[in-house]
């Protein structure tokens, strides 16, 4: 039986007793109807799964002992950073969702030129906590002990500046296609999406100056929250750990 991965927030090792976060407790014995000698499983993001058995359980807390320790083996050789023109409400939530799912190693919210979205300094820290929880929360259910790193919402000239490895923009009218990689020796490179509106002239060129280069996916345009998760699917199967 899979059992349920629970994110804690803390250091953790073989043999430790720990009081359970609130929502995890809550999770695991009023959801799951674990009990007293039930089995779950921890992790921090250190890329360990921790094995555990709920040792006591109170009107409002739960205790849990690490049992065991064990390594996972599962990020991509493929380290890909994917800068993201902030999208609406769920949309966003999806893209980070499901890039998470797929191996993305690194996040970067994009204020762009025709983002739809403006925060301020209070909505920024607010969306901030909100994706990453979204992020961790895709780790527990796909397996994934480290957790991709989300940045706080940055603009454009910035955000560009951030390139790890090699650069790349979708663009149907591209002359190379994604394809095109195959065999290439890459084992970082950034993906950068704009939002529902697109990169304005400005953007591109911003982009460009920074080193990005575009790449066809095909000759259709996507939406903001299917061209990265096309895009992160196709580099994975080409350069990374899917197939």
């Amino acid at each position: 039986m899979r059992l349920t991965r629970s994110f804690v927030n803390a250091p953790l090792a073989v043999g430790q007793r720990l009081t359970l976060p609130d929502d995890v407790a809550a999770h695991l014995l009023r959801v799951l109807r674990l009990q007293v000698d039930d089995a779950c499983v921890l992790f921090n993001g250190d890329g360990v799964d921790y094995d555990a058995r709920i040792v006591t359980v109170g009107k409002r807390d739960a205790q849990a002992e690490v049992t065991a320790a064990r390594p996972i083996h599962n990020e991509s050789p493929l380290r890909i950073s994917l800068l993201q023109g902030i999208a609406r409400g769920e949309k966003m939530d999806l893209i980070l969702q499901k890039a998470t799912e797929l191996g993305v190693a690194r996040i970067v919210p994009v204020m762009s030129e025709r983002s739809e979205v403006k925060l301020d300094a209070q909505r920024a820290d607010k969306r901030l906590a909100h994706w990453r929880e979204v992020v961790i929360s895709a780790c527990e259910q796909s397996g994934r002990a480290c957790i991709p790193e989300v940045l706080p919402p940055q603009p454009l000239p910035q955000a560009a500046g951030m390139r790890t490895g090699r650069g790349f923009i979708l663009d149907p009218l591209a002359t190379a296609a994604l394809t095109a990689l195959q065999g290439v020796a890459l084992r970082e490179c950034t993906l950068a999406i704009g939002p529902e509106g697109g990169w304005s002239p400005r953007d591109r060129e911003q982009l460009q100056a920074a080193g990005y280069a575009g790449l066809r996916l095909g000759p259709r345009i996507l939406r903001t929250e299917t061209a990265g998760i096309a895009a992160i699917a196709a580099l994975q199967v080409i350069l990374g750990d899917l197939g």
